[in-house]
């Protein structure tokens, strides 16, 4: 059974020592260079002494259109080649030497980067564990000057003659702030980096070879697209290697991100921060949301009820975003003469509704959880969709929210789920064998689960549990059924997030007769949500158009202005106030000091006036005696 790795957990997996195992497996090592022979002559000496064994490797030279030309040292691996790739780029000359490859493991290697001895066997250790890991080494960049390739050769600590040396800041750091790549996995495919990287090579068959048309990036673009085939990426301390002399990126690095982020932007969605124009698309989009026309049994949804999913998707908060319509397409000829009486009227008044809508593609059948379908011929831009890392099919007729995509989307990357089912409707099946149209007060409730066969899973309308816990739901959770499902007399209505890495992943260690979903749980998670708590509705409603929602946002900022002023001017009162109440209270002081003066005379008079008086009547009483 393949071994299950949860997220980018890698630390399940148990590696041999190294020395203390045997090997299989078969490793390309693929190095595209470009001049530098003297570099070149080091890095194949470096080879020559690997521990791995000698008759499981195979080294690519690609000569990437050298003047003179490069040619091979006598000090070299046995079985070691050289391929000429006379189009200039390093993309084009990996993909060569690729191209040329016959191992099970491909291990990019630069023509300047020299490996110590037991860097292949601590990677390819790796790779007898689990056959969809991504391994990098920890490069160090060396000022020291270039010794004899047989010093190299026969050095066993390569510590020796390179050091001192910088490590490479960037990756170590990474590493570091990110637990080894497990806490933060969202970044774990930043860590393929070109100079020391080995990949599963079927696994890079799925992601696909470099792309050509980058200047820079090449690297973390495929480190993006392995991810999403599903890979774990490892970085390996007992894999060193040195780098003979600064990258271009340390000498220069704001320049080489300005040049690399122009690019990478259009490809990477999980560049998140690149992507902050509130409306422009991009070449590969952040979400596929798929409709798919035949969810009813035995009849497809009409154009209002595709339209009302469709345009609320495209009105809502999230423009990262693709629709694939499935449907029956190729029913659809030329234009009849009498088209109010075309049978297939709905789907012509669909198509010709968003034939000129770049963000919705056409489709005969919708992809599966792990592999995208392909447009429509004539139809559609043809855009990939295999790189997106996130699909969600929703059945036509269900209008999301206008935040309610980017709510769906923030959960899944934060929760780091591979699976979230949102529960739309649940509802009798009739003889027909469609489900009764829910209210729309019950449409998102999933209180009160004893409808849905006694399930418990599902109490509660904020987090109705997971999949495992709702096998009773009839296979809602189902990604060949998720517009709905029945079981005995009810019927789910669903949609379904999917995250791409989960399913491709999930599709690696499927073990036979498993439920897909299943197997997405184990190494990602599923969870399941009410619609309504997230805005779903089966009910068009109006949708505010750019010029509105501009509208509505310069009257809030008018009326934020006229309320600060409003305050500023209260403000102003409340401190006028307080001065007066100060005057006032001082006044009350001096008042009270006065009022006390005079109590105190008086009391000071009435004594004056009692003595008087008690003298008065004492001298009349002496004069009678």
């Amino acid at each position: 059974m393949t071994a299950r790795i949860t997220g980018n957990d890698y630390r399940s997996l148990t590696p041999p020592e190294i020395g203390a195992w045997t090997p299989s497996l078969r490793v390309s090592v693929v190095v595209p260079a470009y001049g530098g022979q003297d570099k070149l002559d080091l890095v194949l000496a470096g080879l020559a002494g690997q521990t791995y064994p000698a008759a499981l490797t195979e080294v690519i030279v690609v000569d990437n259109g050298s003047r003179p030309p490069l040619r091979l040292p006598d000090l070299r691996p046995e079985g070691t080649r050289l391929i000429v790739c006379p189009v200039p780029g390093r993309a084009h000359a990996r993909n060569a030497g690729l191209l040329a490859a016959t191992g099970d493991v491909i291990h990019w290697l630069d023509s300047d980067v020299v490996l110590d001895r037991r860097s292949v066997e601590a990677h390819m250790r790796w790779h007898h564990a689990a056959p969809y890991l991504v391994v990098t080494g920890y490069l160090r960049f060396t000022p020291a000057e270039l010794p004899a390739p047989g010093v190299v050769a026969a050095a066993d600590d390569l510590a020796k003659i390179f050091e001192p040396a910088e490590p490479h800041a960037w990756l170590v750091d990474l590493v570091e702030r990110t637990g080894g790549l497990v806490d933060n996995p969202h970044r774990a495919f930043s860590l393929h980096v070109g100079g020391a990287t080995s990949v599963n090579a079927a696994l890079l068959a799925q992601a696909g070879p470099m792309d050509a048309d980058l200047i820079l990036g090449q690297d973390t673009e495929m480190g993006y697209r392995l991810a999403q085939a599903g890979a774990v990426f490892v970085p390996e301390p007992l894999s060193r290697a040195f780098h003979l002399g600064p990258t271009m990126r340390m000498r220069d690095k704001a320049s080489i991100d300005r040049v690399s982020h122009a690019f990478v932007a259009d490809r990477i969605p999980a560049y998140r921060w690149l992507r902050s124009h509130p409306a422009r698309q991009w070449k590969v989009p952040y979400l596929e949301v798929v409709v798919e026309l035949t969810g009813r049994p035995g009849d497809e949804f009409g154009y209002d009820e595709v339209r009302a999913t469709v345009d609320a998707v495209l009105a809502g908060t999230l423009p990262d975003v693709v629709i694939t319509l499935t449907g029956p397409w190729d029913r659809l000829g030329a234009e009849g003469r009498a088209p109010l009486k075309d049978p297939d009227l709905d789907l012509v008044l669909i198509r010709g509704h968003y034939a000129h809508e770049p963000r919705v593609r056409f489709s005969l059948e919708a992809p599966d959880s792990v592999r995208p379908a392909p447009p429509y011929p004539a139809t559609g831009d043809g855009r990939p969709t295999a790189a997106v890392p996130y699909r969600l099919r929703l059945p036509a007729g269900w209008v999301p929210g206008e935040d309610s995509l980017a709510r769906l989307l923030d959960l899944a990357r934060d929760d780091g789920y591979g699976l979230v089912s949102v529960l739309l409707a649940e509802g009798p099946v009739n003889a027909g064998g469609a489900t009764n149209a829910p209210s729309v007060e019950g449409a998102g409730s999933v209180e009160g689960s004893e409808s849905v066969e006694g399930s418990e899973s599902v109490e509660g309308s904020g987090n109705p549990g997971n999949a495992r816990d709702t096998e009773d739901l009839g296979g809602a959770g189902n990604a060949d059924d998720a517009g709905g499902s029945a079981r005995g007399d009810r019927r789910i209505v669903a949609a379904r997030l999917e995250r791409t890495a989960a399913f491709a992943r999930a599709g690696i260690v499927l073990a036979e007769g498993e439920d897909l979903d299943d197997a997405v749980e184990d190494v990602f998670g599923v969870l399941w949500v009410d619609g309504e708590t997230y805005g779903f509705l089966p009910e068009a409603r109006p949708i505010a158009g750019r010029r509105g929602s501009y509208r509505a946002r310069t009257e809030a900022e008018a009326e934020v202005a006229r309320l600060t002023k409003e305050a500023e001017r209260l403000r102003g009162q409340v401190t006028k106030w307080r001065g007066e109440a100060g005057t006032w209270r001082k006044s009350a002081v001096e008042l009270r000091r006065e009022v006390g003066g005079l109590r105190r005379e008086l009391a000071a008079a009435k004594k004056v006036v009692q003595y008087g008086l008690l003298s008065s009547v004492k001298r009349a009483i002496t004069r009678r005696r």
